[in-house]
């Protein structure tokens, strides 16, 4: 046996045009890509310099976390960093909430979900996306640095892209910054024990992680480590930027 027996054969006519039908539907959903990129990409121009925030959509508004993400993102704001979170409720909210009170950008990033994700108000420049993967290009491409507040799968997802990408050289290295230590120590425990102790990755890429729990600190960390050069990509970042 054959995985082409396993194939379903197609020779009623109905279901024959139906399988044409979609497939013609797949090649066109490539224009709807290039169009959520070119139209995203034309609108998030202007919020330079700025920084991502991720964290978790489930976290209350009354929670430890909730408050501390709004001061971090109000600090960053009035420093004059754009804010961009995934436009949601819990950490999103209040990264939005905080920077829209202060005196730059707030800024979301929307995805269209069956469930869990519903828009905030606290966004001057609301982005909607249909594609994960379009919507973490540009968490990446626009991002001065990444503060990463306790979160789930998603949070998870877009602390390893952009480690990922970092560590290949496909993006420019930025400040990524871990917020809530407590929450954090189990995983970099296990990077550091068992991905750098089987060499799964090189000892010094722990180094592309910054642990800070101190708002303050977070926006310090950002500068200093800016100090000797400007916020925005260098020419040479540019170009590896078109190929994330």
């Amino acid at each position: 046996m054959s995985v082409h027996d396993k194939l379903p054969s197609v020779t009623d006519p109905a279901a024959l045009a139906a399988s044409h039908a979609y497939r013609a539907r797949e090649a066109w959903r490539v224009f709807e890509i290039m169009a959520e990129f070119v139209e995203a990409t034309e609108r998030l121009q202007a919020i330079q310099p700025a920084v991502s925030i991720f964290g978790s959509a489930r976290t209350p508004r009354d929670h430890a976390y909730y408050k501390l993400t709004e001061e971090i993102a109000r600090l960053l704001s009035d420093a004059g960093f754009s804010v961009i979170s995934g436009g949601g409720p819990g950490i999103m909210e209040a990264a939005n909430k905080g920077a829209f009170h202060g005196r730059s950008p707030s800024v979301g990033l929307n995805i269209q979900l069956a469930h869990e994700q519903h828009g905030n108000p606290y966004q001057d420049v609301s982005q909607s996306f249909r594609h994960f993967f379009a919507r973490k290009v540009m968490f990446v491409k626009n991002a001065t640095a990444y503060v990463v507040m306790p979160g789930g799968f998603g949070t998870l997802d877009e602390l390893s892209e952009a480690l990922t990408l970092i560590q290949t050289g496909k993006s420019r290295r930025i400040p990524i910054i871990l917020v809530c230590s407590q929450f954090w120590s189990g995983l970099l425990d296990w990077m550091k024990a068992t991905l750098a102790g089987e060499r799964m990755i090189n000892p010094e890429d722990m180094d592309l992680i910054q642990v800070i729990d101190e708002p303050r600190a977070v926006v310090d960390a950002i500068f200093k480590f800016y100090e000797t050069r400007g916020f925005a990509p260098s020419p040479a970042e540019r170009e590896m930027q078109l190929s994330l």
